[in-house]
């Protein structure tokens, strides 16, 4: 299949890898002859909140795994995010970004950010979140609690 971006962005946490971010990935390298991954740094998820497992450089290294073995080779860029932003609003070259529809919202704020320093517009496309066995999103936090696994069946009755 051919890429149809040169360039495409995405980004997480990555904290506990789990098939939510194995779509997510996918989905980037499918379209995007290079990929862009904006990985949280420990400072920002902490502002946001997050409670992480894995500091940077073991999520850095647990991804890149990942990558290794699910997708092999591919052609991508870890970029560490201070902010919801990232690389995304310093270039042009970035051609898209790929989002899941419940952060789609960002992406949008990151185009506005983009118009008004003279950047275009990045297609943004979505993903649909991956629900867990229950029907709830699969999420690495309710992974670390052990509710559930990184297929989202159910491990535990609440």
């Amino acid at each position: 299949m051919e890429k149809k971006y040169n360039l495409v962005a995405t980004g997480g946490t990555f904290d506990v890898l789990h098939y939510g971010h194995y779509k997510l990935l996918e989905r980037s390298f499918e379209i995007g002859e290079e990929t862009i991954i904006g990985l949280t740094s420990d400072d920002l998820a902490s502002k946001l909140g997050k409670t992480l497992v894995n500091n940077y450089f073991e999520r850095k290294e647990n991804l890149m795994n990942f990558i290794q073995e699910m997708f092999g080779y591919q052609k991508y860029r870890i970029s560490k995010l201070e902010n919801y932003y990232g690389p995304t609003v310093i270039s042009n070259d970035v051609q898209a970004i790929v989002t899941s529809k419940e952060t789609r919202p960002n992406a949008v704020k990151i185009n506005k950010l983009r118009v008004r320093k003279g950047l275009s517009q990045m297609k943004i496309i979505s993903v649909t979140m991956v629900k867990a066995q229950d029907g709830r999103i699969l999420s690495s936090k309710r992974i670390r609690s052990g509710e559930i696994d990184k297929f989202g069946n159910i491990c535990k009755i609440k």
